[in-house]
């Protein structure tokens, strides 16, 4: 045993060890996994993922390391995203809000305001393309104005839908992965709705991927980024449904979800003997086999007897 983790730990490596060697922050090579930037391997002992020895040299031998692999995953807040677009703060939200730029990232600051994080590179591309010269300058469209009017507002939807398709990557051909997956940005009564048997409903927990961590769980900021986290659109709703529906009709086919062994009902064993509770009456003999008193008369047990030996002889 002790031979095989030393074969794997030689092969792959763990992902803060990665990151190390890819000179990356952590923030930055999990946004690198979750791109598919930087491709990872389950680890055999179970302890989650790895990365193979081969993709950190591959990584390494790439033009412009380690420079251009953190150009790729440079993410930039609403003043700085304005600034690499040429419009003004106001402008770029109000494209955020429209669901024209999606974010890739969100934290929570000490005030819990949500600040969401776009990347720098498909931001640069946006304001490139000249389809989009109309919504940086001049007057705003007429749609994106009546949208913004009505309260709309489609980071958080953007966010769950570019997340979604992370985890669906990381999931693999795994049904009961995918299903988890999606089954994290629902709400529970909702998936308790789809997912009626426990059991597996169990099994999609411990299947469950590891959402972003804001605050100690059950804080403020917890509870606010869970609600973020969570799918709350009809039209949203909907689709997720429909896709763990689906996806739980393939893993029940391929791989049901564990259930304990069913319960044996219990051997009786045969009642014992009872022993007598008194001791059994004599029975008498026949008349004929007793023995006979010394006058002739025929015995009639031991009162009989006594009754005999204290009679006195006439005198």
């Amino acid at each position: 045993m002790s031979g095989t983790i030393a074969k794997s730990d030689r092969l792959t490596c763990a992902l803060s060890r990665a990151a190390r060697e890819l000179d990356l922050r952590r923030g930055e090579f999990d946004l690198a996994v979750n791109l598919g930037l930087i491709r990872t391997v389950p680890d055999k002992g179970g302890g989650g993922r790895r990365v193979a020895r081969a993709e950190i040299d591959r990584l390494r031998a790439e033009d412009g390391f380690p420079d251009a692999l953190r150009e790729r995953v440079a993410t930039a807040g609403t003043n700085e995203g304005a600034k690499l677009m040429d419009v003004t703060p106001t402008r770029f939200t109000n494209l955020a809000r429209f669901g024209l730029l999606v974010p890739v990232r969100f934290y929570l600051n000490r005030y819990r305001t949500v600040v969401w994080l776009y990347l720098a590179e498909e931001l640069r591309q946006f304001a490139a393309e000249e389809s989009n010269a109309r919504l940086l300058t001049g007057r705003t469209p007429a749609e994106v104005r009546e949208g913004l009017k009505a309260g709309v507002d489609r980071r958080p939807r953007n966010w769950r839908g570019r997340h979604i398709g992370f985890l669906l990557r990381q999931a693999g051909d795994d049904p009961w992965a995918h299903a988890a997956a999606v089954a994290c940005l629902l709400d529970p009564a909702g998936v308790a709705e789809v997912v009626e048997d426990p059991y597996e409903r169990a099994h999609l927990n411990r299947c469950r991927p590891r959402l972003p961590a804001h605050g100690a769980p059950g804080s403020p900021a917890a509870e606010l980024a869970e609600t973020l986290m969570t799918a709350s659109e009809p039209e949203e709703v909907a689709w997720f449904r429909a896709d763990l529906a689906h996806t739980m009709e393939t893993a029940r086919r391929r791989h049901p979800a564990p259930r304990p062994a069913p319960e044996q009902p219990p051997q009786q064993a045969p009642a014992p003997t009872s022993a007598p509770t008194s001791a059994p009456e004599p029975v008498a003999a026949p008349a004929a086999d007793r023995p006979a008193s010394p006058d002739g008369t025929p015995s009639h047990g031991l009162l009989g007897w006594l009754r005999r030996r204290g009679r006195r002889p006439d005198g």
